[in-house]
């Protein structure tokens, strides 16, 4: 698990394992969303069981999985709700920190400028160039209420 940074809060990353959490905690995480559908992992990293560990490690757990059913809005404002609520450093997993990186960048949509987002998520390994039309969209929807 290699954390990667999209902003001072947020942070990616592929799958993290339950041994993971002490080190995330010490390192200044408070927070974990996991944006990967309980059916591509085993029982033990599944929402329920690693919500259990998670809270016991002393970090907060937002299950908000993106799986082939594809994005919604409802997605993209769970992801900027747990965001926004968390107090500290925030770590968005999925399988390979890709969604967690498209979902987190629509939820910035509208704090920041479009260029700055396809940028930091470029930088943490994540070049999307071709998300800046939706990134826009949700940015304008989020302006118009």
């Amino acid at each position: 698990m290699e954390p990667r940074q999209i902003t001072d809060k947020i942070f990616v990353s592929p799958q993290v394992a339950p041994e993971d959490l002490a080190a995330l905690k010490a390192e200044g995480f408070t927070a974990l969303i996991c944006n990967r559908p309980d059916a591509e992992n085993p029982e033990p990293l599944q929402a329920a069981a690693f919500e259990t560990a998670a809270e016991a490690a002393g970090l907060e757990f937002v299950y908000n999985p993106m799986g082939a059913a594809g994005l919604s809005m409802d997605m993209i404002d769970e992801q900027a709700d747990a965001i926004e609520g968390s107090s500290g450093k925030i770590l968005a997993y999925c399988a390979s920190g890709t969604r967690s990186a498209v979902l987190s960048a629509f939820a910035l949509a509208g704090t920041m400028a479009r260029d700055e987002i396809l940028d930091a998520i470029a930088t943490a390994g994540y070049p999307m160039p071709h998300l800046a039309p939706q990134i826009d969209h949700v940015a304008s929807a989020r302006a118009d209420g």
